[in-house]
């Protein structure tokens, strides 16, 4: 059987993390017709609180929050069994979806307005997830080091040229196991772990911290390239401190493989809880999220990629221009997961 390492811990840390949960304040069963949804949430965005407050406004429905992480809540809902009073599960990352969806997390849900508005490789084939924001993970660059030319592919990255010039956050990190995940399913396994290996030898720096913190070592000159979700530069550009800002003046942003398949695409995303007590409520809720108020809130308040066509995007990332995304159904990231991980774990990837 595969070995997760997301998360990473150690007996004590999981019992910890257990005894956590079972901490965590219970949100009363509520019944269909009591005008609430509750919902367990591992996003932890401004933009969300916003989406909330639009939505209890729009239908009257109240809305009560369960907060943590992906791992906390799955452990949480398998715990309360039926009881749980779960209607709709949030998460970030198709291959956090796809665990909770093998955790039994998610019902399959049909719904007329999904269907169009969601394009299909952004949802679960069987309905029980939606992707309902996208995420690119690109190549920020210094323009005084690195020429556009010299950037291509993310297959590229591995080519000794790079060594000691990549910037790149650890294995744990679940952005990296699903960009692997792609790579697997475009490459094969024994090509992408051959890349794993050439990019662990191209590293600047053992890695360490988040995203933002590979773009913050790239300002400092620790390395000439980092690897990055888009809306985590996109919140640095539109920053208000000016000083901060800055540093960022010789950074750009690069879309791998745009003379292939495109550049790999996440989902940040949702579904209605497999013993929903309010299954009506959880649905109208999903409805919502796709609506183009909505839509526009992912993207002006959180500097994501909206899913559906023709919905606003924010002026910072509409910035960087158009861009050929990879449109493999992301529930293929969540299969993979499990071999992206065992090859990270070969590759020495830490």
């Amino acid at each position: 059987m595969a070995k997760f390492r997301t998360p990473s811990l150690s007996r004590r840390q999981f019992a910890a993390a257990s005894l956590a949960v079972m901490a965590m304040p219970m949100v009363r069963k509520a019944s269909a017709a009591s005008g609430e949804v509750n919902i367990y949430s591992a996003r932890h965005y401004p933009a969300d609180e916003t989406l909330y407050g639009l939505f209890t406004q729009e239908t009257g429905i109240k809305i009560n929050i369960i907060q943590g992480t992906a791992e906390e809540l799955m452990e949480r809902v398998k715990l309360e069994g039926e009881s749980s009073p779960a209607d709709v599960f949030v998460t970030v990352d198709a291959g956090n979806l796809w665990r909770a969806q093998e955790a039994g997390v998610f019902q399959p849900t049909k719904s007329a307005l999904l269907d169009e508005k969601i394009p299909a490789h952004y949802h679960e084939p069987n309905g029980h997830w939606f992707g309902f924001s996208t995420r690119a993970r690109v190549v920020v660059y210094d323009k005084t080091k690195v020429k556009p030319e010299d950037l291509s592919t993310y297959e590229d990255l591995a080519d000794p040229k790079w060594k000691g010039r990549i910037l790149i956050r650890s294995s744990n990190n679940i952005y990296n196991q699903s960009l692997l995940a792609s790579i697997i399913e475009h490459d094969g396994a024994d090509k992408a772990e051959a890349w794993a290996k050439g990019l662990v030898a191209n590293f600047a720096r053992k890695p360490e911290g988040g995203d933002t913190d590979q773009i913050k070592a790239l300002i400092a000159g620790e390395g000439d390239i980092a690897i990055s979700n888009t809306y985590y530069f996109a919140r640095m550009l539109a920053s208000k401190d000016e000083n901060a800002k800055k540093g960022l003046e010789n950074l750009a942003v690069f879309f791998p493989n745009q003379q292939d398949r495109g550049t790999h695409v996440n989902v940040s995303g949702a579904g209605v809880a497999t013993h929903a007590p309010n299954r009506e409520n959880a649905v109208a809720y999903l409805e919502f999220m796709a609506k183009p108020e909505a839509q526009a809130i992912f993207s002006g308040a959180n500097y994501e990629y909206p899913v559906v066509a023709g919905s606003k995007v924010s002026d910072v990332v509409a910035s960087w221009g158009d861009f050929k995304r990879d449109e493999v159904n992301v529930s293929a990231l969540g299969h993979n997961n499990a071999a992206a991980v065992m090859i990270m774990d070969r590759a020495g990837w830490r």
